[in-house]
């Protein structure tokens, strides 16, 4: 009877242990935070003449997942991570702000601190990058790597706001991990880098100005990188509205610090693959026609400088080495109406590939739709 009673009284403790536990695992649950899934859909009509273009419909399909929640002590977080048509890792990050002490991140491909300053030019749709890749559109993305960024809160100076964003990664080579947790296989060139970012709101006006510096090493079994310095790239710009007008205008510089020989005009360059200083002046200018629909015109100037002084080699020597610049002209327009939109450009690039060449033009309609 003893035994029997024992038993009772066991099975009524499991029944009260597992109810609690019940209840805390969806108090946790409750407290834990939200997920949400967003995402979006393009489809694009691309029409192009000259060199480096095609005539194709292309679609493209991202999906978003963040999480957000709240600590005990006010911080909120975000846990996001972007995924692409074929399912693979895009983006991901993990966020954690502070309330006045600003926001900490930690991740890959996010667009670390930079992407609030390259080519910051008003634009009715795409960055002229877009048509064609540009020296502008490059400068941080080498700090885009498994980085650690901070974002201050914005403090009033003489009725200023002025913000900071600050990032590190130990090896500044740009290089996504393998995988979801993974890091990144060791560089033999590239080692620690370093960034700083600055913006100025004052009324109408916004001024922003970013720099980095990543170390260069040549260490073995590789040892390809003699004679390199640490490189060096930033870019300022400045943007002001007036009513439905905006200006801007904007100043990249990027020297990916590495030695070897001039290329002549007539070769293509790759931003961080040739020796020699880009340099990229910007200007645009949009307008709202109403709410729902802008157009904007923007011309660019990324210059290739060959730098005086770079040794010649026997496939160079005779021929010219001089500055080349790629001109870029843009016109755009977009039209939104709720969550699907309209937008298309029409954009000109001479010397396309900083090598003299014919015009390259290219056209682009897009519709999208987010959700």
């Amino acid at each position: 009877m003893k035994n029997k009673t024992n038993r009772r009284n066991m099975n009524n403790f499991k029944k009260l242990g597992l109810s609690a536990l019940a209840g805390s695992l969806a108090a946790i649950s409750a407290q834990a935070g939200e997920m949400a899934v967003t995402g979006s859909a393009n489809i694009t009509a691309v029409m192009g003449e000259a060199n480096d273009s095609a005539k194709s419909i292309g679609t493209d399909k991202d999906v978003a997942f963040t999480g957000s929640g709240e600590l005990d002590n006010g911080y909120t977080f975000t846990v996001s991570t972007l995924l692409t048509d074929a399912y693979t890792v895009s983006s991901s990050y993990t966020s954690l702000t502070m309330g006045s002490l600003g926001t900490l991140t930690f991740g890959t491909d996010f667009g670390g601190a930079s992407y609030k300053y390259d080519e910051e030019v008003p634009q009715a749709y795409e960055q002229t990058s877009d048509a064609s890749q540009n020296s502008a559109n490059i400068v941080g993305n080498n700090m885009d790597n498994n980085s650690i960024v901070y974002n201050s809160p914005s403090f009033d100076v003489s009725g200023a706001g002025v913000s900071f964003d600050l990032e590190f990664t130990p090896q500044g080579n740009g290089a996504s991990p393998a995988g979801d947790g993974g890091t990144t296989a060791k560089s033999d060139t590239q080692g620690m880098g370093l960034g700083l970012g600055v913006t100025v709101d004052y009324d109408a006006l916004k001024v922003g100005a970013y720099a980095n510096q990543v170390e260069a090493i040549d260490e073995a079994p590789a040892a390809t990188n003699s004679g390199a310095t640490d490189s060096f790239e930033g870019v300022v710009y400045a943007k002001y509205a007036y009513g439905p007008v905006s200006v801007g205008f904007s100043r990249s510089y990027l020297d990916s610090g590495l030695a070897g020989a001039a290329a002549d005009n007539n070769t293509v360059k790759v931003v961080r693959t040739a020796s020699g200083v880009f340099e990229m002046d910007a200007a645009s200018i949009a307008f709202n026609v109403n709410d729902n629909f802008s157009v904007s015109f923007t011309e660019t100037r990324d210059n290739y400088n060959a730098q005086e002084g770079i040794a010649l080699t026997a496939a160079t020597s005779g021929k010219r080495i001089a500055d080349v610049e790629k001109r870029t002209r843009a016109y755009q327009a977009a039209y939104s109406m709720g969550a699907m939109s309209v937008k298309a450009y029409t954009m000109d690039t001479d010397n396309i590939g900083y090598a003299v060449q014919d015009t390259h033009h290219v056209t682009e309609i897009a519709l999208g739709l987010a959700f």
